[in-house]
């Protein structure tokens, strides 16, 4: 293996738009994924492995300057696969010396309690999944503080944009339904507000935390609109962008998803997250946009950038 730059350990959503933030800098990439495959440029390398196997990390991150962690295990995996898949990820940056730039949501925090989340907000999450992020994200912030690797950590919300698929609340259930003049169907109370995380915008923001010096040994909130708004308000504008008349909105009731969850292990694991759309759900990004100069692209854009994705 030639030794590029930056290595992105993962291809999904978030790996391919940290790709995309890097290659409009000129830089050399490498992918690593299970597979082997990507939908990549061919100049861009990929190579197929475990990340839970540090031998393999080691390798497949030597000699990089900067090493992104963006895997996602699926839901149900959580538990069983997320920690490795960090460990194995940090073996690597601490190997090559890299500094290590951690993708992470903000499970961690717990409920909102009516207040915006900061960078500074204690980890109460109540749920599985919060709880196991606030180890994972404990465990990185540790190793920075003991000095075995450079640490940066993006954190976004709920993501929307090309490539955000089923997963997305506003991705596979909405923007086909507003092109077809259908109901869109979301997760939770449309009516509440939401802050919802532009893929590409992820992408640039896990970039400039890979490059700015000041990045290291802190959590940064990724950009978004500061102007939060609520799924329902989001929702008329992709109908809006799409020449539809009007929005139809359908919320998926709570029981309705225990209900699938019984059979539907993914969904299952959804039903713990509800709380997130039970009130104000406000995620502030000020800190990056003041302090690193990232800057989130405004909705409306962001929408129609995300809607013409998916006419193509």
């Amino acid at each position: 293996m030639t030794a590029p730059r930056h290595v992105v350990f993962g291809s999904g959503a978030v790996g391919m738009a940290t790709l995309d933030a890097l290659r409009r800098r000129g830089e050399t990439v490498r992918i690593v994924n299970r597979s082997g495959r990507a939908d990549v440029p061919d100049d861009v390398e990929v190579v197929a492995g475990d990340a839970r196997d540090p031998a393999f990390t080691i390798a497949a991150g030597a000699g990089a300057g900067v090493i992104y962690q963006t895997l996602n295990p699926p839901y149900a995996e959580w538990t069983a696969q997320f920690p490795a898949l960090q460990a194995g990820v940090l073996a690597a940056a601490q190997a090559s010396g890299a500094r290590l730039v951690s993708m992470e949501n903000v499970y961690m925090y717990g409920r909102p309690a009516g207040r915006p989340f900061t960078e500074d907000r204690a980890y109460d999450a109540d749920t599985k999944k919060g709880r196991l992020r606030g180890r994972m994200a404990r465990d990185l912030l540790e190793a920075h503080a003991a000095g075995r690797v450079e640490v940066a950590i993006g954190r976004a919300s709920d993501y929307f944009g090309p490539r955000g698929g089923a997963q997305s609340n506003l991705g596979d259930r909405v923007f086909p339904a507003a092109l077809a003049g259908k109901a869109a169907s979301v997760l939770g109370d449309p009516d509440q507000p939401h802050t919802y995380s532009y893929i590409p915008d992820i992408g640039e923001g896990l970039a400039v935390l890979g490059e700015h010096p000041d990045a290291a040994g802190a959590v940064w909130h990724l950009p978004n609109d500061p102007n939060t708004r609520s799924t329902r308000q989001l929702v008329e504008l992709i109908y809006t962008a799409a020449g539809q008349p009007r929005a139809r909105v359908r919320a998926m009731p709570p029981l309705l998803l225990r209900t699938i969850g019984l059979v539907n292990p993914t969904v299952r694991e959804l039903v713990e997250m509800q709380y997130e759309f039970e009130e104000p759900f406000i995620v502030d990004s000020s800190r990056i946009t003041e302090r690193l100069g990232a800057r989130a692209t405004p909705v409306e854009d962001a929408l129609a950038h995300t809607l013409d994705a998916y006419r193509r």
